[in-house]
């Protein structure tokens, strides 16, 4: 049987939970439908979520289409946990793009359709809500070609000009297509796969108008990915159970996983590797979940025993990912209650910094007071109730303040020096102006000759753990190259501390 991980995204109120539901329904993985307005729905299972009727968390259902498993991971469409969204991506093999019939194509879903880029995820559209009256789906059709690109086709069964139109857009698709006069599948598979064709199709998940077509589509143009032999896996996000285990979800993207399976990494905050095993493998359907012994590349899962994890971290041959394109731009303080002590309850946040790496939990020393970065209101609010409810503290947060960030304009040369007694260390670090967006990058053009490799990776090392300030504002540096040029050790007086001191200063020296 194949087996596919596909995440489906929308804009908030576009009708994703409702498709959502349709799907499984027809599927047969629920007996009932939910809906959003009645607090029902089989994968918004959180308090907040169903008071809201909004997704706040990404959750993942596992159902079957044909002859393919599909493990569906539905993301949140509000804007303030866009982040969680985002770091779903990076697990998929297919994306379904949900557009509002009546609202067409929203900033948001411009968003969401440019991440589904960054990451290469073949997408699907699905227009919903072409029950309400009013909705003209020619205007649609245009709105979708004008804001996510003519690449988008429409694959209603009417469409006679469908496979001339998928043609079109590539020159091998086009001989086979004016050789037969018919575009056959296994083309269609592959320009989907390219991310040169986006299938479009249009109903209701409400009415359940269209849906069952969208699956047999879902079966009939999608492929399994070739997967490597040697072990890999991808961590997408950290949880919890209702017993307070932490859970690390992931996706194995070669070999096969198995219970009991040590798993040597990098924790985020520590340069020495650990080695952990996995005591349980859990493959979650709503709120419920089975144990396997094993699993094969391809499945997302959630594992318990792994205890310094992080989202976006490659285990195995699997790299890390990229830093994340969405971050938020405010600062908030957060006003604890009377007789609660700050330094208390920051390890506690810390636990939810672990679920939602952006909130970057801060602890401010001069002030003694805990600072958190968040995307918006509604985010603000659910954070306030998650804190309540996990720890019964009640908190404020201030009215909070930007997130500005520092760089250079041109070129510059640092040095630092340290030399206390029995001491000594000389860093000359290049500083240069980097592209948007592209924060710190780091490189070497150091001899060996000139500096021993060990002292050149410590140098890197300290660069690379700590997040220097400007020296205008003090605010966070970015999109800067910082190159080392240079350094100097003495053969018995030099300790790895010296080299965190100079290159300090060497960095400081050159933003002055």
């Amino acid at each position: 049987m194949k087996k596919l991980a596909i995440g489906i995204l929308a804009h908030v109120d576009a009708g994703k939970t409702t498709l959502s539901e349709g799907m499984l329904y027809l599927a047969g993985k629920i007996k009932k439908l939910g809906r959003v307005d009645h607090r029902d729905t089989y994968l918004d299972t959180h308090d907040l979520e169903r008071a809201r009727g909004i997704t706040i968390f990404s959750k993942q259902a596992v159902f079957t289409a044909g002859e393919t498993e599909i493990t569906l991971l539905d993301t949140p469409g509000h804007v303030d946990f866009s982040p969680e969204a985002e770091r779903v991506l990076q697990v998929l093999d297919y994306a379904i793009m949900v557009v509002s019939g009546t609202g067409g194509v929203q900033a948001h879903t411009e968003t969401l359709w440019t991440l589904l880029q960054r990451y290469r995820v073949p997408t699907f559209v699905f227009v919903t809500k072409m029950d309400v009256n009013g909705t003209d789906r020619s205007k649609l059709m245009a709105d979708i070609h004008t804001l996510l690109g003519e690449n988008c086709v429409d694959f209603s069964p009417d469409n006679a000009g469908r496979d001339e139109e998928a043609a079109m857009l590539d020159e091998e698709a086009l001989d086979k297509y004016m050789d037969s006069g018919a575009l056959p599948d296994e083309e269609i598979i592959r320009l989907v796969r390219e991310r040169k064709l986006h299938p479009c199709f249009f109903g209701s998940g409400l009415k359940l108008d269209g849906v069952e077509e969208f699956l047999a589509a879902l079966e009939r143009y999608t492929a399994v990915p070739a997967w490597p032999a040697p072990f890999g896996a991808r961590v997408y996000k950290i949880g919890r159970d209702a017993q307070g285990n932490r859970l690390t979800y992931l996706k194995v993207t070669g070999g096969t996983l198995a219970v009991r399976t040590p798993i040597r990494y990098l924790p985020l905050r520590g340069s020495e590797p650990v080695e952990e095993k996995i005591s349980q493998i859990r493959l979650y359907s709503g709120v419920k979940y089975d144990t396997a012994d094993a699993v094969p590349a391809g499945q997302v899962c959630a594992v318990t025993g792994l205890t310094k994890t992080w989202p976006g971290q490659g285990l195995g041959a699997e790299p890390d990912g990229d830093e994340p394109y969405l971050t938020p731009a405010m600062g908030y303080r957060i006003c604890l209650p009377k007789g609660c002590d700050a330094r208390t309850m920051l390890p506690k946040l810390k636990l939810l910094e672990e679920e939602e790496p952006q909130l970057h939990i801060l602890w401010q020393e001069t002030l003694g007071e805990i600072h958190v970065q968040l995307m918006g209101a509604v985010q603000i609010e659910i954070l306030k109730s998650l804190i309540k409810d996990r720890f019964d503290v009640d908190v404020e947060i201030d009215a909070g303040r930007v997130l500005y960030r520092e760089t250079i304009a041109s070129t510059v040369e640092g040095v630092g020096h340290f030399e206390p007694l029995r001491h000594y260390a000389e860093v000359h670090l290049l500083l240069e102006p980097g592209e948007p967006g592209s924060g710190i990058v780091l490189d070497t053009v150091c001899s060996e000759d000139v500096l021993d490799r060990n002292w050149q990776r410590l140098i890197l090392t300290h660069l690379e753990e700590k997040q220097h300030l400007g020296v205008l504002t003090g605010s966070p540096l970015t999109d800067v190259k910082i190159t080392l040029l240079a350094g100097r050790a003495h053969l018995k007086h030099t300790e790895g501390g010296d080299f965190r001191q100079a290159t300090y200063r060497a960095v400081r020296q050159g933003l002055m």
